[in-house]
């Protein structure tokens, strides 16, 4: 059980965590995740994670309902609640942490190869998102998070700001969902890692709501700058990390 010190840190953390994740999409795993292992250990923290970002997502769903792309919801619904619940039950054996650098090598690649006028650019369609849905999901139930292996195709479809940040949500409440449902089945989500993450819960809709207020007010241009840093960020720390 956590004493008072790690409870105080981890809802710092968890509303750090949210604001970041509402203003870039994602980003709020590697915050809070690292402080979840340390007090609860990788099993059940990724359980724990996940319970939160749901809440956190959801909430960040509503704020942004009005600039929903359904059709992208649609097809990436379609990939990735089977693959979501396969990975979900593979959670408990597998070996992810050579997983984890190949996913930071991938963003970082992904970022220089959005700025090659040279090369061909490959613009992702509604239907493709049933496959980017199905891979993305899968590897999120081993890995915890894969927000920004996902924000790239987001991005070249075409969703900023609004639309961006509350379509990208919305996958990633369908995802989840089904996670727990698999980690249910496979017996690694706990009762207390359930409440733990419902009680992060509040912080997770506190910090959509701060994030959002600053994405209203950020021109697009910065923004897409923003979410391709966060992007080059984000894959070192999973090639260092492993």
């Amino acid at each position: 059980m956590p004493n008072l010190f790690h409870l105080a840190l981890l809802a710092i953390f968890a509303l750090i965590a949210s604001t970041l994740a509402a203003i870039t999409g994602f980003g709020g795993a590697a915050i809070l995740l690292p402080v979840l292992v340390l007090t609860f250990g990788t099993r059940e923290a990724i359980p724990i994670l996940t319970v939160a970002q749901l809440i956190g997502n959801g909430s960040r769903v509503w704020l942004n309902r009005r600039h929903l792309k359904w059709a992208v919801v649609g097809w990436f619904a379609l990939g990735s609640i089977p693959c979501a619940l396969i990975g979900g039950l593979l959670f408990a054996r597998a070996p992810v942490a050579g997983l984890t650098r190949g996913l930071g090598v991938f963003l970082i690649l992904m970022v220089v190869y959005r700025h090659l006028t040279s090369i061909p650019h490959w613009r992702p369609t509604a239907p493709a998102f049933a496959a980017i849905g199905a891979g993305a999901s899968f590897l999120s139930a081993l890995v915890g998070s894969v927000g920004p292996l996902m924000a790239p195709f987001f991005l070249d479809y075409g969703l900023i700001k609004a639309a961006y940040i509350g379509t990208e949500a919305l996958t990633t409440v369908i995802m989840h969902s089904a996670k727990l449902l698999a980690y249910s089945k496979a017996s690694v989500l706990p009762a207390h890692a359930v409440f733990m993450g419902a009680g992060l819960g509040p912080l997770m809709v506190a910090g959509s709501f701060l994030g959002k207020r600053v994405v209203d007010r950020l021109p697009e241009r910065v923004f897409v700058y923003l979410i391709e840093a966060m992007l080059i960020i984000a894959g070192i720390m999973f090639v260092v990390r492993g």
